[in-house]
């Protein structure tokens, strides 16, 4: 009867913790979504268009989305790539060449990662990373897209390597000693066997990655140079998180500028949502055609 009980309780709880997440979540789209329908309603298409730039405080005020959103996606992109050349080389690294004890030690730490505050990467951004593009690349302060891409590929290493990691070991334990009794060395079997077996944690983890890429905001807005104009590798640029933290709290309630970081907001939702839409089929596909 005891247990019964117990059980009762614990399967209402989870059930309205659950109930209680889900709201919560319903209520800030719904939020969102509300505050953004005057820009959707009053400027719609304007705000995409190509040639409209981002000067809203302006006699003729211009409220020009493109720049921000093309920096999130280009930045995103450039950290995603450079995570996955180094995640996937670390976790073949920890698999393969690595004893077992020292590799579950070193995924740990590299776990941990993951928790650091990113205005720690930012700053170490700015103070190294920044310091060294304006010596060696005669830029005026050095920050640019692509120091934002590497703060952000760092930042998006353990879950890269985590995902990689264990989609290599499960992939080890099927194929690795009917490899290595075919005769094949360790380089083969990570190349040619295993690589291609994991290609469904791949794509996980760059899905998860890019996913994570899109909201990061103070690390980001430390180094790209916060300038609201198309991005270019050694250029300024700016991201739609980086745009509503700087310009969130200095804005009049009701005003149409806020409703526009709220509709830039929206989109930026859009976007995660057809990227992890798009990374599931990718990765059901690849499941399908592994069987």
């Amino acid at each position: 009867m005891k247990k019964k009980i117990v059980d009762c309780v614990g399967k209402g709880i989870t059930i309205l913790t659950s109930t209680l997440a889900v709201a919560l979540m319903a209520v800030m789209l719904i939020h969102i979504a509300s505050e953004s329908i005057p820009a959707f309603r009053e400027l719609g298409i304007e705000m995409f268009r190509l040639e409209t730039e981002w000067r809203p405080v302006s006699n003729n005020p211009q409220y020009g989305l493109m720049p921000a959103i093309t920096g999130t996606l280009y930045t995103s992109a450039l950290a995603v790539v450079f995570s996955l050349i180094l995640g996937i080389g670390c976790a073949f690294f920890l698999n393969f060449y690595v004893a077992d004890k020292l590799a579950k030690v070193l995924l740990s730490f590299i776990d941990l990662v993951a928790g650091i505050p990113s205005v720690i990467f930012g700053f170490i951004g700015l103070t190294v990373l920044v310091k060294w593009f304006a010596a060696h690349f005669r830029m005026a302060a050095g920050q640019c897209v692509l120091a934002a891409g590497i703060v952000l590929g760092v930042m998006l290493l353990p879950f890269v390597v985590s995902t990689c990691s264990e989609s290599i070991g499960q992939a080890r334990r099927q194929y690795e000693l009917s490899a290595l009794a075919l005769g094949f060395s360790k380089e083969i079997l990570c190349v040619k066997i295993i690589l291609p077996a994991i290609r469904p944690g791949i794509i996980a983890a760059a899905m998860m990655a890019f996913g994570r890429g899109l909201g990061e905001t103070m690390a980001v807005m430390m180094v790209i140079g916060n300038s609201p104009i198309y991005p270019s590798l050694l250029g300024r640029g700016q991201t739609i998180p980086a745009l509503t933290a700087l310009e969130m709290g200095s804005i009049e309630y009701g005003s149409m500028h806020l409703s526009v970081l709220y509709a830039v907001n929206v989109v930026l939702l859009v976007i995660l949502a057809v990227v992890m839409a798009g990374g599931y089929l990718l990765k059901r596909r690849a499941d399908k055609h592994e069987e």
